[in-house]
């Protein structure tokens, strides 16, 4: 099983038209908004000498902190083009990166057998997933955690629709980089509030905490403070 070819070009046609500045994609926040606050989260709970995996890496930004923080990063993404950003951005040569389909149970199971049990860092990956791919994409976290690994899931809830189409409705449309998102066809805060938690557990996987946050993006509301999407966060084992 795969993603549709839909959504595969979509990614791809985003990354492609990034450019390597940092922030230039809309949620390509600074770490201390995000991987800082979102380990010291996950860190109680993990053991930091296994592997970390960065699901839906994106340019890498977040994998090069964790790499900090973990034995061994590795930042995995659909898009070849994400991954050659990351691979740019990676100067220091930091961490590992690949290009992955989650949804491909087979490719996932190659990486578990080659990391062994890894820990998981996620954000924002199952709510703009389709619909028919998101318990895939669960059971891909569940795959990888095996016994010892634990992981950071972090997805939008409902409130953030009413920020994103807040932050369109300014005189001039969706500001530059909101817009690009929505050019590309993805589709932000797709996924159902309860939708989430069930599905992890359906996977297999069992909540040992969570919480509500905000994902910090680089972009300003028409009055110009910063957007922050509702969101919440979970820390997850396997059962």
């Amino acid at each position: 099983m795969d993603v549709s070819q839909r959504y595969r070009e979509a990614w791809e046609g985003f990354w492609a038209e990034t450019s390597d500045a940092p922030g230039e994609a809309i949620w390509d926040s600074d770490p201390s908004f995000t991987s800082v606050p979102d380990s010291a989260l996950l860190l109680p709970y993990a053991d930091t000498t296994l592997p970390v995996a960065d699901l839906g890496c994106g340019n890498g930004t977040q994998t090069r902190y964790l790499a900090t923080r973990f034995a061994r990063a590795i930042g995995v993404d659909l898009s070849h083009a994400a991954i050659v950003h990351a691979l740019r951005a990676d100067t220091e040569k930091s961490a590992e990166f690949q290009q992955l389909d989650l949804v491909d149970h087979d490719a996932v199971r190659a990486l578990r057998e080659r990391t062994g049990d890894t820990n998981v860092y996620m954000r924002a990956v199952i709510h703009q997933s389709e619909p028919q791919d998101r318990p895939a994409v669960a059971g891909a976290v569940a795959e990888l955690l095996g016994e010892r690994g634990r992981a950071f899931v972090a997805e939008l809830t409902s409130a953030s629709k009413a920020v994103l189409q807040q932050a369109a409705a300014g005189p001039g449309g969706p500001p530059a980089k909101l817009r690009r998102v929505f050019d590309h066809g993805l589709r932000p805060a797709g996924a159902g509030d309860e939708e989430v938690p069930e599905l992890l557990r359906a996977a297999g996987l069992r909540i040992l905490a969570d919480g509500d946050t905000a994902l910090v993006q680089t972009e300003q509301l028409p009055d110009g403070t910063r957007i922050d999407l509702p969101a919440r966060w979970y820390i997850l084992a396997r059962e």
